[in-house]
């Protein structure tokens, strides 16, 4: 980008409560479903089973889950994310303005791009922190960018990743860190590769995202040397009743033991950050299903959060399209 008009870059990541309680989670909730890149239904049925149903019911059980795997210091997907943010700005320096900003919840995207606009960013880089491109993901921040610039008289030169799936740099970062991971604690002699899932009508419909998903995971078995039989992928964190993109996480992790697999590493190249869906869904809720399956050793593998591997991944890809 040209150096005489200030450049920024937006790092956006999905959201997460204010709060651990009942109160915030429902009204995260309520902004996350409510999106109808997310939930693909008319939306006069929909919202009469999300406020008559779902607001009344999920939000308890997903209020003790954050509860589980809250910090001192907040959120675990806002801390890391923030602290990726910090990092990135750093090696930066003065080159960009870097933000986050959260799709759902806070710092929302419209208040983190009137900070931008303030600071006199006349370029901007949305940078949607999904490896893998969904529509429920990419396409709802496109949405909600778009949303705030329609209103402002003079709009910055940008533009927004679509994904980073088989950025080198990045699929280089995440087999380093496995493979530090491996050497500090050990490695078991299968790798199983979780994402987050989609229901089947997403890809019907045209969404590359299981196409990504395995890309990525090729890509990171040949940086790793595995062969056929130590590493397999799934998909998890489904909702409602639909058939989603197969095979499930929770299933698989059941069907191991049975095939003579009873130690497991589990790693979500999906995340760049660790949140709900990897600290309680795969590193608790998950590991209990491997075990009580006949498992004999479950290690989660973190996610890159806001390790240097990370940042400097991250750097390159900035580079190469903003600084």
């Amino acid at each position: 980008m040209a150096e005489d008009k200030k450049t920024g870059v937006l790092l956006v990541n999905l959201g997460t409560p204010d709060a651990p309680t009942v109160r915030a989670t429902r009204r995260y909730l309520k902004e996350f479903l409510w999106d109808p890149r997310v939930v693909e239904i008319p939306r006069i049925p929909w919202w009469l089973i999300l406020n008559g149903i779902v607001l009344n019911t999920r939000p308890k059980k997903s209020a003790r889950a954050y509860a589980s795997v809250w910090t001192d210091e907040g959120s675990p997907l806002l801390v890391h994310s923030q602290a990726l943010t910090e990092k990135l700005q750093q090696a930066l320096q003065n080159e960009c303005e870097v933000e986050l900003a959260m799709r759902y919840g806070n710092p929302s995207i419209a208040s983190v791009l009137e900070k931008m606009q303030s600071k006199g960013v006349e370029r901007l880089l949305v940078l949607p922190l999904y490896p893998q491109y969904s529509s429920t993901t990419t396409a709802s921040t496109f949405d909600a960018i778009a949303d705030v610039l329609k209103g402002w008289r003079r709009l910055p030169d940008w533009q927004m990743l679509a994904d980073y799936h088989d950025f080198d740099p990045y699929i280089e970062a995440m087999a380093s860190h496995i493979q530090n991971h491996w050497k500090q604690q050990g490695r078991a002699p299968y790798l199983l590769f979780s994402y987050h899932g989609l229901p089947k009508r997403n890809i019907r419909l045209g969404d590359p995202y299981q196409v990504q998903c395995e890309r990525t995971s090729e890509l990171l078995v040949a940086k790793l040397g595995l062969a056929e039989n130590e590493w397999g992928m799934s998909f998890q964190s489904r909702f409602g009743k639909a058939e989603w993109i197969k095979p499930y996480t929770e299933t698989t992790l059941k069907s191991l033991p049975g095939k003579g697999k009873k130690e497991v590493d589990v790693f979500c190249p999906g995340f760049p950050a660790d949140c709900l869906e990897t600290l309680e869904e795969i590193a608790v809720e998950n590991r209990d299903y491997f075990l009580q399956a006949g498992g004999e050793r479950y290690c989660y593998i973190p996610a890159l959060n806001a390790e240097d591997v990370h940042v400097e991944a991250l750097l390159d890809l900035v580079k190469k399209y903003a600084c």
